[in-house]
């Protein structure tokens, strides 16, 4: 199997961007992303997309957006795996290099959500959970989390506040990121004080509704070297992907996330790492109690430990573990195909010493992790800088 590098990064605008359509924003962050790598031709494309039939009426965004970019002829594939399609759709094209498929793939994601009414966001969501079991009896995703907080508080005494500082932590770092969605700063009484959803979960525990497109370029790593131009080389050391029963019910505990540390497991095998090499991470805090359950499952603290991480500062910048310098899904926005893929950008950026006021020093090895729904796929990657 081939090593695999990334050598070229982009993203659109993000937010409610109401002047731009899916395929706009997808070439924006896929020009970019060229750009960036300095190339102009790739050997294949695989997007991530979760629900663009649901959202603006379209499929078949393979051949829509090869065409859009001006390349008709190159194989281009649309991969969905729920709120995990960005994460699959960078898997898949490191498969395709590292089998020997392709030289250089165009790895990205993309979701245009605003366009349609918040009902007929919510069910395109909710699309993501178990239909029968648990969206037909009226279960929308807050609630399955709230369900999900309110057993990991009761097992591991996870505080409400705990939760709230989560918010504020990645709302700090979301200031810093030009591309965030909100990048205002909050406090935690922000938001004690803000509307319920779901209790214990209030609206500043939710991610919000985005428009957004994520690219990176992917490269065996003879290809990367030509097109280093002095800039680290990312390697993708690690990848591991996992399933779980879809269904809250299903699942014989509800404060841990079992798809995710299978993920991880294989991934840091792959690697040859362990947890504790970790520098920075990207992880999937769709509400606030997803990031301390993610948290446990990766091994990056111990069970029960993930409520405190936020709060002793450890998960912050300038902290021994900054999870989020992006701002997360919670403040940098959550457009749900293009989250995988946006943070293996986050990543390679911080890895490349390029992050600016939000960069982690010494950063050398990164680590992300998306998931679909309330953790039934998971996909994780290790990256690191070689020499």
């Amino acid at each position: 199997m081939r090593d695999v590098a990334i050598v070229g990064i982009g993203l659109s605008r993000w937010g409610e961007v109401w002047d731009a359509s899916l395929r706009t924003l997808w070439t924006e962050a896929a020009l970019a992303a060229l750009d960036d790598a300095g190339i102009d031709r790739v050997d294949a494309i695989t997007v991530g997309s979760m629900a663009p039939g649901l959202f603006v009426g379209q499929e078949h965004l393979g051949g829509l957006l090869a065409g859009e970019l001006g390349m008709a002829g190159v194989p281009a594939t649309r991969v969905e795996s729920a709120c995990a399609s960005g994460g699959v759709s960078l898997r898949t094209a490191f498969a395709e290099i590292a089998s020997g498929l392709a030289d250089i793939v165009l790895a990205t994601g993309v979701e245009k959500m605003t366009d349609v009414s918040g009902d007929e966001c919510t069910a395109a969501l909710a699309a993501a959970a178990d239909a029968e079991l648990e969206v037909f009896p009226g279960a929308t995703f807050p609630a399955l989390y709230a369900m999900m907080a309110r057993a990991h508080m009761a097992r591991w005494g996870t505080t409400r506040e705990q939760l709230a500082m989560v918010a504020v932590k990645n709302h700090r770092h979301g200031s810093l990121n030009p591309h965030a969605q909100f990048r205002q700063q909050i406090t935690v009484k922000d938001v004690l004080s803000s509307a319920k959803v779901a209790d214990p979960l209030n609206i500043l525990d939710c991610s919000p509704i985005t428009d957004g497109a994520a690219a990176v370029v992917l490269a065996d790593m003879a290809t990367a070297r030509t097109l280093a131009h002095g800039r680290p080389i990312i390697r993708i050391a690690g990848v591991g992907q996992a399933s779980d029963h879809m269904a809250l019910q299903s699942r014989s505990d509800m404060t841990t996330l079992p798809a995710t540390t299978a993920a991880a497991q294989r991934a840091f095998a792959m690697a040859g790492k362990t947890p504790a090499d970790v520098h920075v991470a990207e992880v999937h805090d769709c509400f606030t109690i997803a990031e301390i359950i993610v948290l446990e499952a990766l091994g990056l603290c111990p069970a029960g430990e993930g409520g405190r991480q936020a709060e002793s500062g450890r998960t912050a910048l300038g902290g021994a573990l900054p999870v989020n310098p992006s701002g997360g899904l919670k403040s940098k926005g959550h457009p749900v195909g293009a989250t995988g893929v946006a943070q293996a950008v986050e990543i390679a950026n911080q890895l490349r010493g390029a992050a600016g006021k939000r960069q982690v020093p010494a950063a050398r090895v990164g680590l992300t992790q998306n998931m679909g729904g309330t953790g039934a796929s998971t996909v994780v990657h290790i990256l690191e800088v070689v020499s």
